[in-house]
């Protein structure tokens, strides 16, 4: 006979009541790859090398050896036509630009260990030997014009401006003189006896030698550092109206650059035989970025470089860079430049030492206001001036000097604080290579 009670269903007892952890869901692993984490890794490592008292040197060495490579394939690849017609060789202005390169490498060397304060001891010198320099242009014999210019001396095979060398000596005697009277650049009669002897010795001698572009440079030059300096505001309004006019009067003087200035402001003309004078490079420099377009024609397939483009290889190189390797090509050298800048920002920044603060400021505005005055006049937002692009135009006295004071500022970063320590920290690679040697029962290896 069945019950009719039923026995109760066991009941498992909760987890929560016991408790015992309900188990965890499984999830899906959403973990990054190994390479993501490798790359990462990298770059924190690569930015920690940022904070370290030598990573000013090493921008600085790494930028500007990038720059002289892409100069010294630019000329080759932009002086071939014309130097294979003149001189039965293609190689002929690239086997003496990378010479010059060789040279310049040397020089940078020399100067980069030369002790920061000795500067200070060679701003005069350099000032008077400049000047010596300059001054020789105008000896027959001694003194070539070139281009309306005379601004060249030629001595037997060898030949180069001697304004270049005036720039490193403006910015080392400027830089002396204005840390002297730190304390006393607000009173005019101070500001302009510092300023008036160098200034004579440099500025006025280019200016009597006709070249208008060495001379806009050392004047912004002249500009930064009196604002790095921290001379009064209502200095820079006189000295500005006072540039304006002499700038106004010396183009007026000369219907080559009326003529320039003519054509920068209101066009040139359409026509063929309008613009066969001093139009022609500034409408060709067009031509060339604007058959480059965005990817360009191919590294050496530039068109405007067979003889189309005057000084396609020296002051309108930035045009065949352009026509070749189109955007990503100008892009670059545009970041290098920039890059340099940060560089000696830095260096600006972390020195303590006035003389150092003023004379880096001057040489980067040198090199990175020349540079933006040969681009701005390649891509027609200024006037032809005539002034090389740094690093890259062809040029044997402007690459040397250029890499001299690079050599000069890496001799200051060298003595940034924390640097000297740095580098004497550092094992040489002689050093590291011979202490893998056995040692010889005498203790020598």
């Amino acid at each position: 006979m069945a019950s009719d009670t039923q026995t109760p269903r066991t009941r498992r007892p909760s987890p929560t009541a016991t408790g015992a952890r309900r188990p965890a869901a499984r999830r899906p692993d959403w973990r990054r790859p190994a390479a993501l984490d490798a790359v990462g890794d990298w770059t924190r490592e690569r930015l920690r090398l940022l904070d370290s008292p030598l990573a000013t040197h090493h921008v600085l060495l790494a930028t500007t050896s990038l720059l002289v490579v892409i100069g010294l394939v630019m000329v080759l690849s932009s002086s071939s036509i014309e130097s294979l017609r003149a001189s039965g060789s293609q190689f002929t202005v690239f086997r003496s630009q990378a010479v010059f390169a060789v040279l310049g490498a040397v020089v940078l060397l020399v100067a980069s260990h030369v002790p920061a304060q000795r500067w200070k001891r060679l701003a005069l010198p350099a000032l008077a030997v400049t000047a010596v320099l300059q001054l020789m242009v105008f000896v027959p014999g001694l003194g070539k014009s070139v281009n309306g210019n005379r601004n060249w001396i030629v001595l037997g095979p060898v030949q180069g401006q001697p304004s270049e060398a005036a720039k490193v000596a403006l910015v080392l005697a400027c830089a002396l003189a204005l840390a002297r009277k730190a304390d006393r650049l607000h009173e005019p009669k101070q500001l302009v006896g510092a300023l008036l002897p160098s200034t004579l010795l440099t500025v006025g001698l280019v200016l009597l030698q006709g070249d208008l572009g060495t001379a806009l440079v050392m004047m912004l030059v002249l500009v930064a550092m009196l604002w790095v300096a921290g001379v009064p505001a209502r200095f820079f309004a006189l000295a500005g109206t006072a540039g304006t006019l002499l700038v106004v009067a010396l183009v007026m003087s000369s219907a080559n650059r009326q003529h320039r200035v003519h054509d920068w402001l209101f066009g040139s003309n359409t026509t063929a035989e309008a613009i066969q004078g001093v139009s022609w490079q500034p409408v060709q420099g067009k031509y060339a970025l604007a058959s480059g377009g965005w990817w360009g024609l191919g590294l050496g397939a530039s068109r405007e470089k067979w003889q189309w483009l005057p000084e396609a290889h020296n002051d309108f190189i930035f045009a065949i860079i352009g026509e070749e390797l189109g955007l990503p090509g100008t892009l670059v050298v545009l970041v290098l430049f920039a890059v340099l800048a940060l560089a000696a920002l830095r260096l600006v920044r972390r020195s303590d030492d006035l003389f150092v603060k003023l004379a880096t400021a001057g040489f980067a505005t040198w090199v990175l206001g020349q540079a933006c005055l040969n681009i701005g006049v390649v891509l027609g937002v200024l006037p032809v001036i005539g002034v090389p692009l740094p690093f890259i135009s062809a040029g044997g006295s402007a690459l040397v000097l250029t890499l001299f004071a690079v050599g000069i500022l890496l001799s200051f970063a060298r003595a940034e604080p924390g640097a000297p320590e740095a580098l004497r920290a550092r094992e040489s690679v002689v050093q590291r290579s011979l202490a893998v040697l056995p040692k010889r029962a005498g203790g020598s290896r």
